[in-house]
């Protein structure tokens, strides 16, 4: 478990952008499974590959017209319980931070695993996810 003082920046690179935290499984479970229109998870991270590449992909990603309804985010090595139950939405795809999961109408339709966003720039990850944001809301 990383120190709240550590990962308070972090989090706050998405929530300050209109993002919820998620820290439990209920919040997961009531926040995936109610949500109307699509909602967009993000599984944060300490990780380089999520300050450098996905979190400023995400947030370049939002700047287009089309774009998720819902912004939720949940914290690895953090939000322990509420990872684990965001991850058993995301199945089949192994646990993966970070990563982005994108969700219509409770059902999962577009989600990037961690060999997705390390190694690649803020700018293919937002077209990535524009893309999907084209086709899905």
């Amino acid at each position: 478990m990383y120190p709240a003082e550590l990962v308070k920046p972090m989090k706050e690179d998405l929530t300050n952008v209109g993002f919820k935290e998620l820290t439990n499984a209920t919040e997961v479970d009531q926040t995936i499974q109610n949500a109307e229109g699509t909602l967009l998870v993000v599984v944060n991270s300490v990780c380089g590959c999520a300050a450098g590449n996905m979190r400023p992909g995400v947030k370049l990603s939002l700047q287009q017209d089309k774009k998720p309804t819902n912004l939720t985010t949940v914290f690895a090595g953090v939000d322990t319980d509420a990872v684990a139950q965001a991850r058993k939405y995301f199945l089949p795809y192994p646990p993966s931070s970070p990563s982005i999961a994108l969700f219509k109408d409770g059902k999962l339709v577009h989600f990037l695993e961690r060999h997705h966003i390390e190694g690649g720039t803020a700018q293919m990850i937002a077209a990535n996810l524009e893309a999907a944001y084209d086709e899905f809301c």
